[in-house]
């Protein structure tokens, strides 16, 4: 496994040339389609359409009859930062450094720009760790950057959560405000609207809302206690899909009232998987395995097994939109002109979890899943505070310790061994190890070979210890800050032609043009990102910003032509 200096190259993808020719249809700008993603939180496939009918969700159903179901959607990570991060770069949080959960308070919009110098976190090792946001590689963008360029109208309602603060470069508009309706006419949109319902922590936070799915009636998995308490967490789980259907109807409405749901493709999917004890933070089905579904405005419908994982979401975005792919990005397009040959499999990674440090890698095939614990004496349960402020959770742990629970109960409280491996098809809870089964030693070998690739092929810095890597990110643990924007001017017939650069490599620059000068700027101002040379008139306000991914910005400056 490699072990490499931050600012090392990452082994790239070759780009795939296109096997498909995205088909000419009547949408709004047959080369450039609208693109909308409706993402929730913390759920795993217990939908009607993956055959689980406890939620009735009437919308979701009827966005499922004009879509295609991916049965082997899989997050990277299960939790949201890392996994936010895989999904806006295209790349695997390990090759990033931000597979810890989580750096900082970098959760809505565009981002704190604070960072507290002690938090009670430490690494493997034992040292402190300060909050930071991740200084990704420099040629490393977030992908709705790309589409702006391309003359894309982004929109994010309002979640970030990417580990950094997000470049004002990234999206047009980026708060509970975004929304298509705010671009110019005729102009193309990629927007994204993150809904919270069925967050973790709604399990207690919407305690006090009617339930409107019957404890006595939803299934249990194997590992839960049968109680009340259990039951009704259940329950709540199930109550807040129903409260999530709702609110991705309106969405829909909005859409259709607008004539635009015909020419829209339309992805929904969970971040990651749901929000009960052994599912989210967990590395297997339970914690990856997510609902994922595509209306696109050729009328595919049905179902496919590809696997997919959330690496392949900007690269697909991109392929949909006509844009060019990157190289450096790791996924793989499965929709579009640029789409790749279908996955073999895909991988999963586990790193620190708040206060809990710990590292697991998987791979997943459309039968198996592999695991690899690099600290097999550590349980399976991690002790992490945030979720013990879910009911059963508590209760799980009461009866554990009272040794109240059955084997199947208690089991996630027992010591892991070093490699585990399941068939998912056959045993989707993962709860028989068949590791040691002489049957699948060559299922086995071959798992386990692919993964040793994967961490081969691929930086994987959760082998660093975190406090060595904030400081390489960091020197001296002082956040790095982005040199400010440098003017080169030529001015001819009263039109001044500026051309916009700084001397920080990677950093992206927005700027605004404007005939009147701006008196209180910030983030939701209006920044555009910067392509080529401006030409600008006498007496127009310029202001400009740079950033790179993981930096403090430049200083605004301003000027007067």
């Amino acid at each position: 496994m490699k072990l490499i200096s931050f600012i090392s190259v990452l082994i790239v993808l070759s780009s795939c040339k296109s096997k498909t020719e995205q088909s000419a249809t009547e949408t709004q700008n047959t080369e450039r389609p609208n693109i909308l993603w409706i993402v929730t939180e913390d759920i795993s496939p217990t939908l009607s359409m993956y055959g689980d009918s406890t939620a009735q969700t009437p919308h979701l159903d009827a966005l499922a009859k004009e879509s295609l179901i991916y049965d082997k959607a899989y997050s990277v990570v299960g939790v949201c930062a890392p996994s936010r991060s895989a999904i806006v770069t295209g790349m695997y949080p390990t090759s990033l450094g931000t597979m810890h959960m989580r750096t900082a308070r970098d959760i809505q919009s565009w981002g704190t720009r604070e960072y507290r110098k002690q938090v009670n976190r430490v690494d493997l090792e034992g040292d402190s760790i300060i909050e930071y946001a991740a200084v990704i590689p420099e040629y490393v963008k977030g992908f709705p950057e790309y589409l702006r360029k391309a003359g894309y109208f982004t929109t994010n309602h309002q979640k970030t959560d990417y580990q950094f603060a997000i470049p004002v470069t990234v999206w047009d508009q980026n708060s509970n405000d975004a929304h298509w309706r705010n671009r110019a006419e005729g102009q193309p949109f990629f927007s994204v609207f993150n809904f919270d319902v069925t967050h973790e922590s709604k399990i207690w936070k919407n305690a006090n809302l009617p339930l409107t799915v019957n404890p006595d009636s939803v299934p249990l998995p194997p590992y839960y206690q049968d109680t009340k308490i259990s039951r009704t967490d259940v329950a709540r789980n199930y109550s807040n899909i129903e409260l999530l259907d709702e609110q991705v109807g309106k969405l829909i409405a909005q859409l259709k009232a607008d004539g635009l749901y015909d020419n829209t493709i339309i992805f929904f999917y969970s971040d990651h998987g749901g929000p009960l004890p052994r599912q989210k933070r967990e590395i297997y089905e339970s914690g990856l395995h997510v609902p994922f579904m595509v209306k696109d405005v050729n009328g595919t419908k049905g179902r496919t097994d590809r696997l997919i994982s959330f690496v392949d979401l900007a690269p697909t975005v991109l392929s949909l939109a006509g844009v060019e792919i990157p190289d450096y990005i790791q996924g793989k397009a499965f929709m579009g002109t640029q789409e790749t040959k279908a996955r073999q499999y895909v991988f999963g990674t586990s790193d620190r979890f708040d206060e809990i440090t710990d590292r697991s890698r998987a791979v997943f095939d459309k039968q198996y899943l592999y695991v690899m614990n690099d600290f097999p004496e550590k349980t399976w349960y991690k002790a992490i505070s945030y979720r013990l402020q879910i009911p059963m959770m508590e209760e799980l742990l009461t009866l554990h310790n009272t040794n109240a629970l059955n084997e199947a109960q208690d089991a996630w409280f027992g010591m892991r061994t070093a490699d585990e491996l399941y068939d998912v098809e056959a045993d989707p809870h993962t709860m028989n190890n068949l590791i040691d089964n002489p049957e699948y030693v060559a299922v086995g070998k071959r798992m386990r070979a692919r993964l040793l690739e994967f961490r081969d092929e691929y930086m994987d810095y959760g082998m660093m210890p975190e406090a060595q890597l904030i400081e390489q990110m960091w020197p001296g643990f002082e956040q790095p800050v982005t040199e400010e924007v440098t003017l080169t001017t030529q001015a001819q017939n009263g039109v001044t032609e500026v051309e916009l650069s700084s001397e920080t490599a990677g950093a992206s620059i927005a700027y605004i043009l404007t005939d009147e000068p701006i008196k209180n700027i910030d983030f939701n101002s209006g920044w555009q990102v910067y392509t080529k040379p401006l030409e600008i008139k006498t007496g127009q306000y310029l202001y400009t910003m740079a950033q790179r991914i993981g930096f403090r910005e430049s200083e605004i400056k301003s000027e007067k032509f």
